[in-house]
């Protein structure tokens, strides 16, 4: 009787316990089980199982393969598919923030972006200064103020309405001042982070600069430099 191999047999448990983590990851958010990082970290210990258990899966197929005096490779071939399926999730998730630079407060205007007030009240709310908006330069040369031919008014009025569209929840606006502060949630990891939108006159029409900043986590992989694009383009129809 041939003896089972160690890689192939633990090759297809941690392949399936990395399958089984990344979907419990963002169900624990969903559910309102942990807060967004708790689940985050548990998704992101999935992706690091699913190395190991490929890696163990690749050594099985080596050891149960024909003439081999282990058995288990319909194991390792099982549980190579289980990390074939993390290594493309993480790969998948990694495409979206290719080359985004570790910072996670962008603004159309790094010179002087604008404030938070309501959520202020609330938390740091500061902006980080030039060693960000430094990054920032480098990273999004496409970002920069936004320009609408309507009176400040009717402006901020349209800022609100493309807002909603993008499903941003209003959180405060002050029309005197010409500003409107958002919350946006993730889809998947429920993740929170805070928007602010200042409106201006500029000469007969109005400029709209907006800042987009993430509550968790040192990077954004690129989602509110996306989120601000989002407005453009919304704003733009």
């Amino acid at each position: 009787m041939q003896a089972s191999s160690f890689a192939a047999r633990w090759g297809l448990r941690l392949g399936s316990a990395a399958l089984a983590l990344l979907a419990i990851g963002p169900l624990l958010n969903q559910t309102g089980v942990t807060a967004p990082m708790g689940g985050f970290m548990v998704f992101g210990v999935g992706l690091l199982v699913g190395v190991v258990a490929l890696a163990l899966s690749l050594v099985g197929i080596l050891r149960t393969g024909a003439g081999s005096e282990r058995s288990g490779r319909s194991q390792a071939l099982a549980g190579l598919g289980c990390s074939v399926v993390v290594i493309a999730v993480l790969m998948f998730a990694r495409s979206g923030g290719e080359g985004a630079p570790p910072i996670n407060d962008i603004t159309t205007d790094p010179d002087d972006p604008p404030q938070f007030v309501f959520e202020a009240e609330r938390r740091d709310m500061s902006y980080p200064g030039e060693e960000f908006a430094s990054q920032q330069r480098a990273a999004y040369t496409d970002l920069g103020p936004i320009e609408i031919a309507k009176p400040p008014a009717e402006a901020l009025a349209n800022v609100r309405a493309a807002a909603e569209a993008l499903g941003w929840e209003i959180v405060a606006e002050d029309s005197a001042s010409g500003r409107l502060e958002a919350t946006h949630t993730t889809a998947i990891f429920r993740f929170v982070d805070d928007v602010v939108v200042r409106v201006r006159a500029d000469g007969s029409g109005s400029r709209v600069d907006v800042r987009s900043k993430s509550r968790d986590g040192q990077g954004d992989i690129g989602a509110n430099a996306a989120r601000i694009r989002a407005l453009s383009a919304q704003l733009a129809r």
